[in-house]
């Protein structure tokens, strides 16, 4: 007797959920670049330094780092729609409260309140693709959800300096109503309730707890580093982020479902990805901290100036999603990298050398430049992870590869800011020069380049089925 044919769920288009998963990214990607326009009149409101700020940055990102762990697990407990609406409420909250801060302490804890709405939007947003989307489609699927995100980057940093200049900088955090409620509504509307592929586990509460404290206090060793005054306190940090991760690492090794599944790591093309990405993603992290200030600070331009030079990594990003499946058709994913790797790696070198007599142009078209190649190697990076990933493995593949990204980029707003106080420092300057924003950018620029050997080793032909490339002799 035949077995009758399991049919697949009939979910939307993949365009629209595509749409509306970016819709939320949109959310995070509008308050994460109008926060760093903001940073400089933040400082000055709240009698801090500059970089200083950056605690502003990394507090929310640790949030992420912390609970995106948890994020597949929660998810498959609870249903992906219904954790997917709830994370969009809590970063309303949280940008609620943000706007109300009179100290850097308050803003670090309402911070840290929008990171648990914001662990969860993303990540749980690409687990409905994940699971709805047909591999096939899933390049086109995720250029198709950084539409909206990169609209988000375009538009924050022009309405952040105008904000900063005409405005109260508290305004920034009241644009996410709007942008959350449609959201919400749209997520309640179109997004159809995606069912657990298997029956839940029990948690993971003790790697839970390692994971949390090792990354928590590593990253904030790492922010209180630069400091003097706090030298063995965050020394003190570090140790003891480091011993809690390695108890993780212990753990994990005797555990059959640990909160974040490191034998994902087996597998050559993720593998390779998180590595490779990670270090990419320094650079990235450290760039929306870096540039704000140097344009503000370092050359001297207003708010304003300083969003639309901004306004053009959005641009580049925006064009580049035009040729990122073309391209990786025609070249393949691994030679795509490699090439396009040392690109976008000095790109961000050429930051460095920004003068404040460069015309605007010029340095308006070379941050277009700096977007179109990040933004065409990390499409890459999040399509090629999941290649050889199995459906049932995909949730956790998907927490872990989110945890790297956001932790990565958090270790670059860190390095940034090291690296400024750090030079501030030996030059005795109350605050960061020209010469000290050139020093963190070159120094960023060398961490994305190491990242090289790591393209290399992708086989010839990896991702193949998803770019339609044809592997040919040559490419070896």
């Amino acid at each position: 007797m035949e077995t009758p044919a399991v049919t697949q769920p009939a979910y939307p288009d993949y365009r629209l959920i595509s749409l509306i998963v970016g819709c939320a990214i949109f959310l995070e990607q509008v308050d994460g670049t109008v926060l760093a326009t903001a940073l400089p009149t933040m400082a000055r409101d709240f009698g801090v330094t500059a970089p200083a700020m950056s605690i502003a940055v990394t507090s929310y990102l640790l949030a992420l780092a912390i609970l995106i762990p948890v994020s597949g697990a929660i998810a498959d407990r609870f249903g992906v729609k219904r954790v997917f609406n709830a994370s969009i409420g809590v970063f309303i909250l949280g940008s609620i409260l943000c706007s109300l801060t009179t100290s850097l302490p308050m803003m670090v804890a309402s911070r840290l309140l929008q990171g648990i709405g914001g662990a969860m939007m993303t990540p749980v947003g690409r687990l409905v693709i994940l699971r709805t989307v047909d591999r096939r489609h899933l390049v086109s699927s995720m250029s198709w959800t950084l539409m909206p995100a990169i609209l988000g980057t375009m538009a924050g940093p022009p309405l952040g300096g105008f904000i900063v200049q005409y405005l109260d900088w508290r305004w920034i955090f009241y644009i996410n109503l709007p942008i959350g409620v449609l959201g919400f509504w749209l997520v309640k509307r179109y997004i159809p309730v995606v069912h657990c592929v298997k029956r839940p586990s029990r948690f993971d509460w003790l790697g839970f707890t390692l994971c949390s404290l090792g990354l928590g206090c590593a990253l904030f060793g790492l922010e209180l580093f630069g400091e003097n005054t706090n030298v063995v306190n965050a020394l003190g940090l570090i140790v003891l982020g480091a011993a809690a991760l390695f108890g993780y690492l212990v753990h994990a090794g005797r555990r059959l479902d640990p909160v974040i599944d490191l034998t994902l790591m087996r597998i050559d093309s993720f593998r390779l990805s998180v590595i490779s990405g990670s270090l990419m993603r320094i650079t990235q992290g450290a760039q929306p901290f870096l540039l704000p200030l140097l344009f503000q600070i370092g050359l001297g331009f207003s708010a304003v100036r300083s969003g639309q030079l901004i306004l053009a990594i959005s641009l580049g990003a925006l064009f580049s999603r035009g040729f990122t499946t073309r391209l990786l058709r025609w070249l393949g994913f691994r030679r795509a990298m490699v090439y396009n790797g040392v690109l976008a790696s000095l790109g961000y070198a050429v930051c460095a050398f920004f003068r404040a007599d460069w015309p605007f142009w010029l340095m308006f078209m070379l941050l277009v430049c700096c977007g179109a190649f990040m933004s065409f190697q990390f499409a890459a990076y999040n399509t090629v992870a999941y290649e050889s990933v199995p459906t049932d493995r995909m949730s956790a593949a998907n927490s872990f590869y989110s945890t790297l990204q956001q932790l990565m980029l958090s270790v670059g707003v860190c390095c940034g800011a090291l690296i400024l106080k750090f030079t501030m420092a030996l030059a005795h300057n109350a605050e960061p020069s020209r010469l000290n924003f050139s020093v963190a950018f070159l120094i960023v620029t060398l961490i994305s380049l190491s990242s090289t050997r790591w393209h290399l080793a992708f086989v010839h032909d990896v991702g193949h089925e998803l770019s339609g490339h044809r592997h040919r002799a040559s490419d070896h």
